[in-house]
C-alpha cells in the first residue's frame, strides 16, 4: 500500500486494528518519522481507544484501553534483548489484548511466530510504502 499523508497512514492503520484478536503482536519496523506512531493511531481507533496515542519513546510503554486494551512499545533507546528481558517485556510478547512493537527488530528472535511485520518505508517522494507480512486475515 502506498500512502500520500498521514491522514491515509492512520486509515490503512485502523483496517488492520478491525482485523486484530486479542493477542496480536505488530512489529512496526521503519525510519524516524516513516509514519510508524501514525499507523498505531489507526489501529488503537479501530480499537475503540479514544487517548491521544503518543511515542512511548521515553516511557518505553504506554498502555490504552478499549476495546481491547492496547500495548504501544517503543524500544528504540533499548540496547536489545537482554534489556527488554529484565525490564519484563516479555509479558508483551504474549498480551491479553495488542501489542504494537516500534524498533522491534532490537528484540528480533524473540517475537511470537504469528507476529504481524509491518514495515514503513519513506519513498524520495515522501509518499509511504506500507507492508504487511504475517497473520491478518
Amino acid at each position: 500500500m502506498v500512502s500520500h499523508s498521514f491522514e491515509e497512514t492512520e486509515a490503512f492503520g485502523y483496517e488492520i486494528g478491525r482485523k486484530l484478536a486479542k493477542g496480536s503482536v505488530i512489529s512496526l519496523r521503519g525510519s524516524l518519522g516513516a509514519g510508524k506512531t501514525v499507523f498505531a493511531k489507526g489501529v488503537a481507533r479501530a480499537l475503540g481507544i479514544e487517548e491521544a496515542i503518543v511515542s512511548p519513546t521515553f516511557t518505553l510503554v504506554q498502555e490504552y484501553d478499549g476495546t481491547m486494551r492496547m500495548y504501544h512499545l517503543d524500544l528504540y533507546r533499548l540496547s536489545g534483548e537482554d534489556e527488554f528481558e529484565s525490564m519484563g517485556g516479555e509479558e508483551f510478547l504474549y498480551p491479553d489484548g495488542v501489542s504494537l512493537i516500534e524498533w522491534s527488530e532490537k528484540i528480533g528472535s524473540m517475537l511470537p511466530d504469528d507476529t504481524i511485520y509491518v514495515d514503513i518505508t519513506i519513498n524520495p517522494d515522501q509518499t509511504r510504502t506500507i507492508d504487511v507480512e504475517g497473520g491478518i486475515s
